[in-house]
Parts: structure tokens; sequence; C-alpha cells
């Protein structure tokens, strides 16, 4: 059996409890989620989820029939990454001395990330970008004392409109 992570790009009905249906028809078929995010759309009536699950080409047909027995999905797309975009955002509070702050400041523009807070103790950087990259921002910190680290998950859309769907 081959495993391998997978993105799910959902349009749902904005609806109370619909992320935790969505939730709890993984937990209930034991199926894991490596990351969600969810946002309302241009249309406050809708709402796209992001999901990032695990699992040979079988359990993915079955995650996706079982998302579209919800009553509130619209549209399910599995992505793959010649034919999307993924991102992920992050912010991490680094502990530095005065000596250390530009090499800090230094490796983040490396990584196109920004300082979004400065304190006397700490500098606080925001960073988006593909799982990859903002893992290997994270790596390079491990000399330094990381206070707090924050990631969204990944977000994802499909490139070009031919898939668009339309309300």
């Amino acid at each position: 059996m081959i495993v391998n992570k997978r993105t799910l790009s959902l349009l749902v009905d904005n609806t109370p409890g619909l992320l935790s249906r969505v939730s709890g028809l993984f937990t209930r078929r034991g199926y894991n989620i490596v990351s969600i995010t969810a946002g309302v759309t241009t249309d406050p009536a809708y709402t796209r989820i992001t999901i990032v699950t695990e699992g040979d080409e079988d359990i993915i047909e079955q995650i996706v029939k079982q998302l579209r027995k919800l009553v509130d999905v619209i549209d399910i797309k599995v992505l793959d990454d010649a034919t999307s975009v993924s991102r992920e955002l992050i912010m991490v509070k680094v502990r530095v001395e005065e000596h250390q702050r530009q090499g800090i400041i230094s490796m983040a523009d490396v990584f196109r990330g920004s300082i979004v807070d400065v304190a006397s103790d700490s500098l606080i950087i925001e960073m988006t970008g593909k799982q990859d990259k903002v893992d290997a921002f994270i790596r390079l910190l491990e000399g330094y004392e990381i206070l707090e680290l924050a990631r969204t998950g990944i977000t994802s859309l499909s490139r070009g409109s031919d898939d668009v769907r339309y309300l």
C-alpha cells in the first residue's frame, strides 16, 4: 500500500456545525487529517475548506465519496501539485539577543519573511510559502529558542479557470 498526502478542496454551504460534521466523518472512519483550513468565500453563503489527508488511492476515493454524501458539500476537487497552488502561513516568535537580531532578520529576508513584531528580547516572523519552504525555515531556526509557533495549515486552489464552480 502506497500512502500519499492528498489535498482536497471543498466548496460548502456556510452553515453552523459543518466543519464539525466534516471532521467527524474523518474521525468515525479512522482517516487522518494532516491539515485543515476553512474560510468564507467572496459569497458569505459559501465556505472553502482545504483538507490535507493521507491514504492510498482507495482510501482517498472513499473519503471523497463519503464527503459527497454530506448535504452541505457543493463541490470537491482532489488537487495535485502540478495543477494547483498551495501555501501555508506561519508566525514564529524567536528569542533573540541584540547581537543575534540582524542574523535572524537576514535569514527571514532570504525566505521572503517579514518581521511583524520586535521586542527587546524577541522577534515575530511571518512567512508564507510551500510547506517544504516553511519547514526549511523552521529547521534553520533550530539553533535559536523558538518561543511560539503558529501554522495555518495548507490552503490550495486549482490553477486556471477551467474547473471553477460558479454558483
